[in-house]
């Protein structure tokens, strides 16, 4: 790590001002941050570095990701290693090339978006159509809002409706059998050419004709759908890193689980017949993958407590509508997108109502 570490600082005059590589400064500076702990020293008080710099915080949320990556790739095999490296390859060439006409350092949040997006899509869906999502969910999600901490929308969220928009037949049958046995689908790289393994009966689809697939495959993952929903186990352990080490916030996950139950349960009481129970829906589709790993992004969603609770219970009631009154299987992109559109106005709303409180206290 030292010698590492020198090589470095020996390489980075020529990306400083006057060096022949100065254009680049900010994928060198990407790079170093990425590998250490930034050396900036503040020039006036206070002088306090926040225990938790912004590096760490995506680091926490790669962390929690794990157990779903683990999952996919033994369920869906090499294929899905592919994914994550288009993601990576197209995201960030994306994001340097922003970060050098603006002459700014590239932010870490692209380090979850590359990570979240290949989770979100569909395991045999064509390489050009990742990389195509990511760069625009990047470029109309994130970058023309001005990049990270400004964006309304989550990126990867926006590469995938824009995807589920302008090829849904792809999006909608580029699904894969899981593997089965001890080694799965671990050595196997598998995509649409196969047909074999392509299957688009998810458990959403299969549901809608009234057949339900046992919770228990849902519980562990060996059912087809996108790459980071099918596990509720292993979406459960990343989730509950996520609360334990607080970067993901309770309140936005309790609501969008018991408001999303509740409105299931009161369908499914009501016409049991033509509505799932409520424990079903929760495990199937990206419902618990969207509540703990895309609606708690602190960037676009309310910064209020209040707001949380609010912001979460639009969430899990739209995705319940959607999946049961309209010709889509899921709702769960739309409902958080909607949900991002909602964030700033309910944080207003909490604002408004607190003002008033303290106006007639006063």
């Amino acid at each position: 790590m030292k010698l590492l570490l020198r090589v470095v600082e020996k390489i980075r005059p020529h990306f400083e001002e006057g060096g022949k590589f100065h254009a680049f400064l900010p994928v060198y500076d990407a790079i170093e941050h990425f590998l250490f702990a930034p050396g900036t020293i503040t020039t006036t008080a206070p002088h306090v570095r926040d225990p938790i710099d912004l590096k760490r915080f995506m680091s926490m949320v790669i962390v929690a990701l794990l157990p779903c990556v683990a999952t996919g790739i033994y369920f869906f095999g090499l294929r899905f290693i592919a994914l994550i490296v288009v993601s990576y390859a197209a995201g960030l060439s994306v994001e340097a090339l922003f970060s050098i006409v603006r002459k700014e350092p590239i932010n870490e949040g692209f380090f979850v978006t590359g990570f979240l997006f290949p989770l979100i899509m569909p395991p045999a869906v064509p390489l050009w159509m990742v990389a195509l999502g990511v760069a625009f969910g990047v470029v109309i999600g994130k970058e023309l809002f001005g990049g990270t901490g400004r964006n309304l929308f989550n990126p990867a969220l926006v590469g995938r409706c824009f995807l589920a928009l302008a090829y849904p037949v792809q999006m909608s049958g580029s699904w894969l059998k899981p593997g089965a046995g001890v080694a799965g689908r671990l050595l196997q790289y598998v995509d649409g050419s196969n047909v074999d393994a392509v299957t688009s009966a998810t458990p959403l689809a299969l549901a809608k004709g009234g057949e339900y697939v046992s919770l228990s495959h849902m519980f562990v993952g060996s059912v087809s759908g996108s790459v980071g929903e099918t596990s509720a186990l292993a979406i459960l352990a990343g989730g509950m890193f996520l609360l334990l080490t607080r970067v993901a916030n309770w309140r936005t996950v309790a609501s969008i689980l018991i408001s999303f139950t509740a409105l299931a349960a009161m369908l499914h009481h009501a016409q049991p017949d033509r509505f799932g129970p409520a424990l079903w829906h929760l495990c199937a589709g990206g419902l618990l993958f969207g509540a703990f790993f895309m609606a708690t992004d602190p960037v676009t969603g309310p910064i209020t407590s209040g707001g949380k609770w609010l912001y979460g219970a639009l969430i899990g009631v739209v995705t319940v509508l959607i999946r049961n009154f309209t010709g889509y299987v899921e709702g769960v992109t739309f409902a958080i997108l909607l949900g991002n559109i909602f964030a700033p106005i309910l944080d207003e709303m909490v604002f408004a109502l607190r003002l008033r409180r303290l106006k007639v206290e006063g």
